[in-house]
């Protein structure tokens, strides 16, 4: 007999099995059919950087010198610092450089959103690059992105965390650079599709006739610009050797809450599409496999749970699949409890750990979403890096 428990079980586990498991094997075998490369060419169009500073003084200096350092020609490379409201030493650090590649705007109210639509129309670069304050290019980065706005399908294209450097902190950073993995040969297969879902805040770079000015501070900015490109017919490219990478200390609490601020902002951000959204093919199930449905899982775990409880008298088959569920509970709570251990690195305990981190962190951003609460943009998750680590 179907019951109402059974109905709710089967919809639940096969959302979590699609999310986990059926959407990355389903890109891969569409990526077995259509393949669509692209078109690169060692361009190197002007490219103007726009950092977006508040307070950055820990790091400002040294993220110039890194975008100077770049293997890119001289005349083609600008940077432009907006401080929107800094009260510490960030503006008199800007204004220290000579290089006339180097220009600082200067706004007096705090605001992200301000800060980048004043930085892109004071642009006079070609490309747009954003990249945040406290992340690092490889030598190469520039360049690798360049070569793909050789094809004119291309409007923008994201770089990728650098591979094997983990945030230093406790087993909460061993978690996380598990999930970067499996995220990042999720883009790689999108991007052969057509286009990414959208870019990380980290580095990535757009035709500055796409930008699309910010209207909502309340919508993580990296995500309601990048989305507009394929909303506009241009493909956004996944480039994983243009790398970045930060020196910063990462501990559950802070983490916590960055994570729920992503899942409030980015939901926000991408179904702020509206309609458009909808109308724009498979980009749309990429979005809504990729970040949306992935961020409501929690609730799809939690009513799976009571489900399994109700129906686990019935059958062997429930029984085994609510003790998996406490089993998975029960290592990620021992595996939160040793976070700051050694053993707390140890994969059965850090996977689930990490798993029921990031979910509970999304199901609070997304219960202030409904309910109505934005999260601010700026918070920082830890004191700034003093230098950047070796590449």
């Amino acid at each position: 007999m179907i019951t109402a428990a059974t109905i709710v079980f089967w919809i639940c586990f096969a959302v979590c099995v699609y999310i986990y498991f059926g959407y990355p094997a389903m890109l891969w075998v569409i990526s077995r059919f259509r393949n669509r490369p692209v078109r690169e060419a060692d361009v190197t169009p002007r490219a103007t950087f726009v950092i977006a500073a508040y307070n950055e003084e820990g790091v400002i200096g040294k993220k110039i010198e890194n975008v100077l350092s770049l293997d890119y020609p001289n005349d083609k490379l600008e940077v432009l610092v907006v401080s929107n409201g800094c009260t510490d030493r960030t503006c008199d650090i800007v204004r220290g450089y000579s290089d006339t590649r180097v220009r600082l705007i200067e706004l007096k109210e705090p605001g992200k959103m301000q800060a980048v639509n004043k930085g892109v129309a004071e642009a006079t670069g070609e490309i747009i690059v954003f990249s945040d304050a406290d992340f690092f290019l490889d030598h190469h980065t520039l360049r690798l992105m360049a070569r793909k706005f050789a094809d004119p399908e291309v409007g923008g294209v994201s770089g990728a965390r650098k591979p094997g450097i983990t945030r230093k902190g406790d087993a909460t950073g061993e978690g996380e650079g598990m999930y970067v993995r499996w995220d990042k040969l999720q883009k790689i297969l999108e991007s052969r599709i057509g286009s990414v879902f959208a870019a990380d805040g980290l580095l990535y770079a757009i035709r500055k006739e796409l930008y699309v000015p910010l209207t909502d501070p309340s919508r993580g900015d990296d995500m309601t610009i990048s989305s507009q490109i394929p909303l506009q017919g241009y493909r956004l490219i996944f480039e994983p050797n243009a790398t970045a990478w930060e020196n910063a200390t990462i501990h559950a609490k802070q983490e916590f809450k960055r994570k729920v601020r992503i899942a409030n902002r980015c939901t926000r951000a991408l179904l702020g599409n509206g309609s458009r959204l909808f109308r724009s093919g498979f980009y749309a199930v990429e979005v809504l496999s990729h970040k949306v449905v992935r961020h409501m899982i929690p609730f799809f775990l939690i009513p799976m749970f009571f489900a399994s409880i109700v129906l686990a008298t019935r059958s062997v088959f429930y029984a085994v699949m609510l003790a998996g569920q406490v089993l998975v509970y029960v290592l990620a709570i021992i595996g939160a409890l040793l976070r700051d251990t050694k053993a707390g690195y140890w994969k059965p305990f850090s996977v689930p750990y990490y798993f029921c981190f990031v979910n509970a962190a999304a199901f609070v951003g997304l219960c202030k979403l409904i309910s109505g609460q934005g999260t601010h943009a700026w918070t920082r998750i830890s004191p700034p890096a003093s230098t950047p680590p070796s590449a």
